[in-house]
């Protein structure tokens, strides 16, 4: 199959969106398909496209007008005029209100099956913006199928349209996140051996840090800890700039003998590193998807401590592999990590337990072997 996947994000960019369809468009390309990436980027002036080739992807990328409309006229008829050169069998639009749409309606005017995905804000806040309900609804209501994450997902797609939306967990690489040695050298670099904290633990959190990951839980929570049990907050990404920036700025500098770690944007291949000197991994959302930082956490063993809402709730079985807090709760946050922190045993069975779980339910084979269910029913009809 000649496989046209849309996304907003891609590799380099940062975040879950990026990496999630990155993973999909090599698993389809390692199974011997054509793969052929589409997405606007800042990074080009309005217009100008570049392609190239990585992992036998083909990736174009075409500069993004200040106005979304240009963009969106601009991506459909990238879509035809490839279509007319070489014809696409599937085209996939991974994320509602941009790429989902253009995936619908180009779809329909090429007919051309057609699928779009659900990752978590689409949903969760997009759908509640006037300027984007009538991109959602028509992706919604004219895909040949819909897909989701997370079973929350599904539900809350339900409620905006009565259709089948077909539930598609994230996959794990999990020979590349696995349980490893701290890597010394790293620690030491970044200031988590220093002679002031050689002691302390790492609660560990990786993404790009900001209000609806849990910022305020996360560093509030982390200065009562800090108070009782000495420990470094490691934040493997960057705080969002403009008000998290300066939210952050502000509760870290109230914070008494505070390691507080921000390593700024790394590399995805390099992550399983840092990883590796966690003795914690927390994820406080307000909402979410399914998060690609909790289960690679998983997959390395380590503790998880994470609130029950969207993908999350599909992963951790609170008690087993992982424990739940309720969001916004800072002094429920601050009391299960102090006590997570002086049980190590706990800590790695719920290590050993939240490996199992990823390993078992959440492949790479089984997300890939999902998606191309979905495009053989809809080739069929």
């Amino acid at each position: 199959m000649k496989i046209a996947l849309l996304t907003e994000k891609y590799t380099p960019d940062i975040g879950g969106l990026a990496i999630s369809t990155g993973r999909l468009a090599r698993l389809l390309s390692s199974a011997g398909h054509q793969v052929c990436v589409f997405g606007p980027t800042s990074n080009l002036p309005a217009s100008e496209k570049r392609t190239l080739t990585s992992d036998d992807v083909s990736i174009t990328r075409f500069g993004a007008y200040k106005r979304m409309d240009d963009t969106l006229v601009d991506w459909f008829e990238l879509l035809v005029e490839e279509h007319k050169r070489e014809p696409f069998d599937i085209l996939h639009g991974y994320f509602l209100p941009q790429a989902g749409f253009v995936a619908a309606y180009a779809g329909k005017y090429l007919d051309i099956p057609n699928v779009v995905s659900i990752r978590g804000n689409d949903i969760e806040r997009a759908a509640f913006d006037p300027s984007k309900f009538s991109h959602v609804m028509y992706a919604l209501q004219n895909a040949s199928a819909v897909t989701a994450n997370a079973s929350e997902l599904v539900k809350k797609t339900r409620a905006f349209i009565d259709r089948d939306v077909i539930l598609i967990p994230n996959g794990i690489e999990a020979e590349r996140f696995k349980p490893m040695q701290k890597n010394i050298a790293l620690a030491d670099g970044l200031g988590l051996t220093s002679k002031a904290h050689k002691d302390a633990l790492v609660i560990g959190f990786v993404g790009e840090l900001r209000e609806k990951k849990g910022l305020k839980t996360l560093l509030i929570g982390y200065a009562q800890i800090n108070q009782k049990h000495p420990t470094s907050l490691l934040i493997v990404g960057e705080v969002r700039a403009g008000e998290d920036k300066n939210t952050f700025e502000e509760i870290k500098s109230s914070i008494p003998n505070a390691n507080i770690v921000v390593t700024g944007t790394i590399s995805h291949k390099d992550i399983p590193a840092y990883y590796s000197l966690m003795d914690i991994f927390v994820h406080p959302s307000l909402r979410d998807g399914m998060p690609n930082a909790l289960l690679e956490a998983m997959a390395c063993e380590k503790p998880i401590v994470a609130t029950p809402v969207g993908g999350i709730m599909d992963v951790i079985q609170d008690g087993k592999n992982g424990l739940f807090i309720n969001p916004d709760d800072v002094n429920g946050f601050a009391n299960v990590v102090i006590k997570i922190l002086s049980e190590p045993k706990k800590r790695a069975n719920l290590g050993k337990e939240a490996r199992k779980t990823v390993t078992k339910e959440f492949t790479l084979k089984s997300e890939l072997s999902s998606n191309l269910k979905v495009y053989d029913s809809i080739r069929k009809t």
